[in-house]
This record gives structure tokens, C-alpha cells and sequence, in this order.
């Protein structure tokens, strides 16, 4: 408000009379010392009420002062103080929470950060596990190929015996080297606790000595298996045994046999 609305809302009379608290008066004071009109109708203010007391009595009684207070309300009104606003507090308060939201934000992004770099570390761990399980089976395969090209590797037959007429497998044995490969496409899938086992054969006497296991059976697609080296062998045979296998072959669960 404008200096003639200051003087005109009664603040300065009640600033007289003392009926404004701390922060009115401080106000009042600031106004005054910064304008000249406001601070001369406080000194006229003041004048007139010492002249007012000496006029009618040396003491001012507490009828005539609620008597003056009376008519400066009905002539001026309350005054009513202007509602101050607290912009500072609110924008310092929204700044906070805007930074506390920028740190989250920037925990979560950093968080996801480091989750892709670890699938990425899975990922490519699981890349390299691959391409050592192929170069293992890649060698696996050169291997039997060099075996089953060797001209002095023999094939062996090995057919299908009464508990399961239709199967049939392939022994690869290299007599120079004692080295034994042994193709079981021809066999079933062994059930669930049960392995094949491969034995090299003397016949006379009979006397069979185990030389591998074909485990991982169904996990091998083209299922040539690299078994111990045979010294000597006349024949092959190949039984189903308990996981784990036997020190002897089980004969009634002999699926194939072969003579070198």
C-alpha cells in the first residue's frame, strides 16, 4: 500500500499506543526511518494525545483511554496486517526435494548400469563356455575321424543280442596304438540309473575287461564315445549296468558282441 493508505489504516495510532507486538513495531520503526511523512504523523499522533491528557486531567484513566481506543477502531477499523508469504522456505524446500529425486534418479540409472554390465558378463562367460565346448567336441571329432581313416584301424561290427535283437554298434580299433572309438548310434536310450559298458574280449578263455562307460549317453547327438586303449582285443561287447557300471558284464543285459 501507498504512503496515505499506511497512515489512513490506524497502524500508527495503535503503534502509539503501544498494541502492536514485536514485529509490527519493527516494521512501524523501518517505515518511519525511511519516510518522513509516516515518521511526522507519529510525532503529530504522539503530540495529540500528550495534548489531549493535559487538557482534561494530568493522568489519562483507563475509561478514556478504552474510550479513544473505541473510536479509533469504529473511525479506522482493525488493522489488519498484511499475510506474509514464506517463497524462501517453499523454494529451498522444493530445491531439496528436487535434488533428493535427481540423486534417486541417478542410484536407479547407476543401478541398471551395473546390472546390464553383469548380464553382460554372464552372457559373454557363457559365450566362452561354448566355444570350449565346441572346440573340445570339435577335437573329439577330428580325433575319431583320424581313427576311422587310419588304415590301420579296423571296423567292428558288433550286433544285436537276444535282449535286444534290433540294436547293433560300430568299434573302431586301432591295433597299432590300442586306441578304441565306439559308435552307438545303434543302441536305445539307457534307462534312468543304467550306463553302458564296453568291454574288450579274450576269447579263449573268455576273458572280458571293461574299458569305458558311454556315459552322457543322450546328451551326445552323434554318440562316438573315446573309450581306454584295448591291448590285444579279440572282440567287443557292450552290457547295460547300473549306474556306475560293473566289475563284471551282466549277460542276460548283453545288447551287442563282435569279434575283431
Amino acid at each position: 500500500m501507498d504512503t496515505k493508505e499506511y497512515i489512513d489504516s490506524g497502524i500508527l495510532e495503535l503503534y502509539v499506543y503501544g498494541l502492536l507486538d514485536d514485529n509490527e513495531n519493527i516494521e512501524v520503526n523501518n517505515m518511519a526511518k525511511s519516510n518522513s511523512e509516516i515518521n511526522d504523523e507519529i510525532l503529530s499522533i504522539e503530540k495529540s494525545i500528550v495534548n489531549l491528557s493535559t487538557s482534561f486531567s494530568p493522568f489519562l484513566s483507563s475509561e478514556n483511554f478504552a474510550k479513544i481506543r473505541e473510536k479509533l477502531e469504529i473511525k479506522h477499523g482493525v488493522v489488519q496486517m498484511q499475510t506474509r508469504t514464506y517463497y524462501p522456505m517453499y523454494i529451498g524446500w522444493a530445491a531439496a526435494v528436487l535434488f533428493l529425486l535427481a540423486i534417486g534418479y541417478q542410484y536407479t540409472q547407476l543401478d541398471a548400469s551395473r546390472k546390464q554390465v553383469a548380464a553382460a558378463e554372464i552372457e559373454k562367460t557363457k559365450v566362452q563356455e561354448a566355444l570350449v565346448t565346441a572346440e573340445i567336441k570339435n577335437k573329439q571329432t577330428e580325433d575319431a575321424l583320424a581313427i576311422v581313416r587310419d588304415k590301420n584301424s579296423a571296423v567292428v561290427n558288433l550286433g544285436g543280442q537276444a535282449v535286444s535283437p534290433e540294436s547293433f554298434a560300430k568299434v573302431y580299433y586301432n591295433k597299432a596304438t590300442q586306441v578304441v572309438y565306439v559308435d552307438a548310434k545303434g543302441l536305445p536310450e539307457p534307462p534312468e540309473g543304467k550306463v553302458y559298458q564296453v568291454w574288450a574280449l579274450k576269447l579263449n578263455p573268455l576273458t572280458p575287461t571293461s574299458i569305458g562307460l558311454l556315459e552322457n549317453f543322450t546328451a551326445d547327438n552323434q554318440r562316438i564315445f573315446a573309450v581306454d586303449k584295448a591291448a590285444g582285443a579279440e572282440g567287443f561287447g557292450i552290457t547295460l549296468e547300473p549306474a556306475g557300471g560293473s566289475a563284471s558284464p551282466t549277460m542276460a543285459q548283453l545288447y551287442t558282441l563282435g569279434k575283431v
